[in-house]
């Protein structure tokens, strides 16, 4: 069981993050918490586990849960037993073992004498059985870190398992090893998560948002499915919204104009029949008042349906409001740009391969680039950019433009402003409107323009690098995505999906995320 009433976090700069939280987790549910990056789910996730203190509001569990978090930087100079707890278990019961037999040992290890099997059954499980439990944390890739946690789940068996993006820098291999530890797991689980595949293994999902937190009675595919019926709705509603406001303009302007030609009628009538000045005077003030009071109603009914029009637009998706201008590559559909016959490629006398490769990629192809960590697949994409040469056998290229989509989207220029990187790719000379225009259709407003690029999160980089190419307005004819989507949101992951399939050219894409991979309409699979 996991109850939050009113729960409320103020970051120390005192920008409110959420408030008045109320959820109820039952015992062995498995629920996913989805948001759009910032709303909160982490912090979210770090108040659940006791790491970080609430504003107001309470947490009560059943049991202390176990958190895996998105970020194991700051394990980097402990031991895996060390980050996983159980170093003063194993410390004193080997010196049990040893005869060192002590109240204060025989406390610590509180008869727990498996603890060591345990350990090593898990690090099995998790294909981690070369590591010494003595062995430092930041000797370890981000999958390895990834997977030392998850075994920590199998060691200390916990009721309640709190996870932070837990298939990130997982290979396809560690990822079937973790959705299957959810569906056989009985521990309640909350996750924290965009693998799309994995939410689907879910229960529910519960979306956090400014306006708090919203339960979805189904996996991810439910939750999608209703979040389309809400966006055809509000669609729907903006239509009538928006005839409505056409159809008041209408009558306040046709209102206006009988208005101005009684008047008009009524002055003739008047300077026909002679009447005093005074009397003129007095009808003419009458006919103003009365010309300015009906400006006054119809222009109340049309500022009230304006407001309530803008009020629907701030609830519309971001990736409705952008518009993409991906043009098409110039290249005819088939062209060779990439031909590899017995490639290998390594590092002194040591292949990267066991067998040699030979492929060919042609234009307007889609193609994925699997293998598990470590099976060379950035250094295979350094060959085909031609930002390497094998070490044995050929590759030819052809003369193409390209562009290189890394997950840490290193395209952006951390030490430029957001409006500076936006005009480096500014090369047909836009005037300094149009760029701001391209720049606040991607959700970057005055308030970003300024700001330096190492500020921004992943998703707003992804944004940027997408606005920036569309400035440049020109396709290339081949881009290579290296894991683009691990610190991406749902909604960033919707836009650059949308990114490219409205581009036309060569997609060459390593990912771990099927989905992703079907949602891009990948076509073949060069396999490592």
């Amino acid at each position: 069981m996991l109850i939050i009433q009113n729960l409320t976090y103020i970051h120390p700069n005192k920008d409110l993050l959420f408030e008045n939280i109320n959820l109820n987790i039952i015992k062995n549910h498995k629920v996913a918490l989805i948001g759009n990056n910032g709303a909160g789910k982490s912090t979210l996730l770090k108040i659940l586990a006791g790491e970080l203190k609430p504003s107001a509001g309470s947490v009560y569990t059943a049991d202390d849960p176990y958190y895996i978090p998105q970020i194991f930087g700051q394990f980097k100079d402990l031991t895996i037993a060390e980050a996983l707890r159980v170093d003063g278990k194993l410390r004193a019961m080997n010196e049990i073992l040893n005869g060192d037999v002590n109240e204060e040992n025989l406390a610590i290890l509180n008869d727990d004498w498996t603890i060591e099997e345990r350990c090593w059954t898990a690090m099995s499980q998790w294909n981690l059985e070369g590591f010494d439990l003595r062995q430092k944390m930041g000797t370890l890739s981000g999958g390895q870190k990834t997977k030392v946690f998850l075994a920590g789940i199998l060691i200390h068996r916990p009721t309640i398992v709190l996870l932070d993006e837990p298939s990130n820098h997982l290979d396809s291999w560690g990822r079937k090893l973790l959705y299957e530890f959810i569906r056989s797991t009985s521990s309640t689980l909350v996750v924290v998560s965009h693998d799309r595949k994995l939410l689907n293994l879910l229960d529910e999902v519960y979306e956090l948002n400014k306006k708090g937190i919203t339960r979805y009675g189904g996996n991810f595919d439910f939750y999608h499915e209703q979040k389309q019926l809400e966006s055809n709705a509000l669609n729907h509603d903006l239509k009538a919204k928006e005839k409505a406001l056409r159809k008041a303009k209408d009558i306040a302007r046709e209102a206006l104009e009988r208005q101005q030609k009684l008047d008009a009628r009524g002055k003739k009538k008047q300077e026909k029949a002679g009447l005093p000045t005074i009397v003129m005077n007095t009808l003419r003030n009458n006919a103003e008042k009365s010309t300015a009071k009906m400006k006054g109603i119809h222009s109340e009914k049309v500022g009230a349906i304006s407001q309530d029009l803008s009020e629907l637009r701030k609830d519309l998706p971001e990736t409705d409001k952008m518009k993409f201008n991906f043009d098409r590559s110039a290249l005819h559909t088939g062209k060779v740009l990439i031909t590899a016959t017995d490639v290998n490629f390594g590092y002194g006398s040591t292949m990267l391969w066991p067998e040699p490769l030979t492929f060919r990629i042609s234009s307007g192809e889609r193609i994925a680039l699997k293998g598990l960590n470590g099976s060379g697949k950035t250094s295979l994409i350094q060959l085909i950019l031609g930002k390497a040469e094998p070490l044995s056998g050929k590759i030819q290229r052809a003369n193409i433009e390209s562009v290189y989509i890394d997950q840490d989207y290193s395209l952006i220029e951390n030490e430029v402003k957001v409006y500076e990187q936006a005009q480096k790719y500014n090369i047909f000379a836009l005037q300094e409107h149009d760029v701001k225009t391209r720049l606040n259709r991607f959700l970057f407003n005055n308030e970003y323009w300024d700001k330096p690029c190492i500020t921004l999160s992943g998703g707003e980089k992804m944004r940027l690098m997408l606005c920036c190419l569309n400035i440049r307005n020109q396709a290339p004819d081949l881009i290579v995505l290296d894991e683009p989507t691990n610190n991406l949101d749902i909604q960033n992951m919707e836009i650059l999906t949308a990114a490219i399939n409205d581009y036309q050219g060569t997609i060459l894409v390593v990912s771990h995320d099927e989905a992703f991979l079907e949602q891009v309409n990948v076509e073949r699979v060069i396999m490592l």
